[in-house]
């Protein structure tokens, strides 16, 4: 079997973050994930570090560690100095910057906090949507202003140039090869919205259209995972270059 070179760390092992994580697993040769269930929110964010820090493996074979920002990453490299050395990507779903609550007062600076120091402590900083990215790095200096005194200086400045836009990655299923009945059904489902809303267009356009939707839905590779392919080698920086794209996309929480 071979030796791990990707290490996959998950401290709230569910929804899109476990989503994310078994793409992740079925796509890349060599991995190890280390996960923790998603339960009690809160308390993985204050607490993951440690008990990850005790589970994960020993292993001088690590190239990479990928992890969410629910984890304190800063805490775990501290704990665990064998994995200061691997790159290390930091990923996105969400930031406790500008989480919606129902007042300011309520938000806990800890988790902003946290997600900070994680990112001064990454190689890699990716992002889901460019929305996510830029109120994250525009929020920095004003949430750093709730500290009464001694507050640090120019964290954008140092994070920002390690942050990319990185859209979440789906997974469609084959449906290159449809049935005379399936077709049928579509058609008749097309032709009943037809009738209720107005015409959608000619039989061609119909047929291009399916035949748009199968190409999509073959074509829906992982960025994520191609970050981590055999084209550029496990851990190196060509492995996470630019992305490209900078359109916003519709934040996701599990």
């Amino acid at each position: 079997m071979e030796a791990p070179r990707v290490l996959l760390v998950e401290a709230f092992y569910g929804g899109s973050h476990k989503q994310l994580m078994d793409l992740l697993q079925e796509n890349l040769p060599s991995c190890c994930l280390c996960s923790l269930p998603a339960k009690k929110w809160h308390w993985r964010a204050r607490t993951a570090a440690l008990s990850l820090s005790q589970s994960i493996p020993p292993s001088g074979s690590y190239r990479v560690l990928f992890c969410s920002s629910v984890l304190n990453l800063c805490e775990l490299v501290a704990l665990r100095p064998d994995l200061a050395r691997l790159k290390k990507v930091l990923y996105f779903h969400e930031n406790q910057l500008v989480y919606p609550v129902r007042k300011d007062q309520q938000r806990d600076f800890q988790y902003g906090y946290n997600q900070v120091l994680s990112c001064l402590v990454a190689d890699a900083v990716v992002f889901n949507s460019s929305f996510n990215m830029e109120s994250f790095l525009s929020s920095i200096a004003s949430f750093m202003k709730k500290i009464p005194d001694h507050r640090p200086r120019d964290l954008e400045q140092l994070i920002r140039p390690k942050c990319e836009v990185l859209f979440f990655p789906v997974h469609f299923p084959d449906v290159s090869v449809v049935s005379s009945e399936e077709a049928f059904r579509e058609r008749r489902h097309l032709l009943a919205v037809t009738r209720r809303f107005g015409s959608v267009g000619s039989d061609e356009a119909f047929w291009e259209r399916r035949h748009l939707s199968a190409v999509t839905r073959r074509s829906g590779a992982s960025a994520v995972t191609r970050r981590f392919g055999a084209s550029s080698p496990v851990g190196s920086d060509e492995a996470f270059g630019s992305v490209g794209s900078d359109e916003a996309f519709r934040e996701r929480r599990q």
